[in-house]
């Protein structure tokens, strides 16, 4: 069984609820619920985060490492980037995606995007400016089907 925060439990239990919506402070945004293991422990979690998706590949969605503007990674990216697969919930849909961390000019491009739809990046941006540099992770579907779709799960 996945942990989570009373927190995390809420949004994911209002997720699963609304076909993958949620409401308060992230009604409207795009939501995925990532599941990954601690890289440590071996537990597994979910996480729900805010995500872009690729406008040139279906395939991809890219997460970002905000912690809200903490001086710390989240742990999640660690257990991420460690396993380099993970499971998501995107809406209606579970399939499982590769890891990989976006970096330099492209990074940029993504992060600049995500800040621009959702000015809290900015913020969280200059709360970590000079102590480190929010990651941006692609998690890219597996492909299942000459369709070109994830594989569901």
């Amino acid at each position: 069984m996945a942990e989570t925060t009373g927190w995390n439990a809420k949004i994911i239990a209002e997720f699963r609820a609304n076909q993958g919506r949620v409401g308060g402070a992230f009604e409207g945004a795009p939501i995925a619920l990532v599941h990954h293991r601690g890289r440590r422990s071996g537990r597994e979690y979910v996480s729900p985060m805010m995500y872009l998706a690729d406008d040139g590949d279906a395939a991809t969605i890219y997460v970002f490492g905000s912690k809200a503007g903490a001086p710390t990674h989240p742990d999640w990216y660690q257990n991420l980037k460690s396993a380099g697969l993970a499971l998501v919930e995107v809406g209606r849909d579970t399939y499982q995606v590769t890891v990989s961390e976006i970096l330099g000019q492209e990074r940029e491009r993504i992060f600049e995007e995500q800040a621009r739809r959702y000015p809290g990046f900015s913020k969280y941006a200059e709360k970590t400016a000079g102590i480190r540099t929010i990651p941006v992770l692609a998690l890219a579907a597996r492909l299942g089907n000459s369709l070109g779709r994830p594989a569901r799960v």
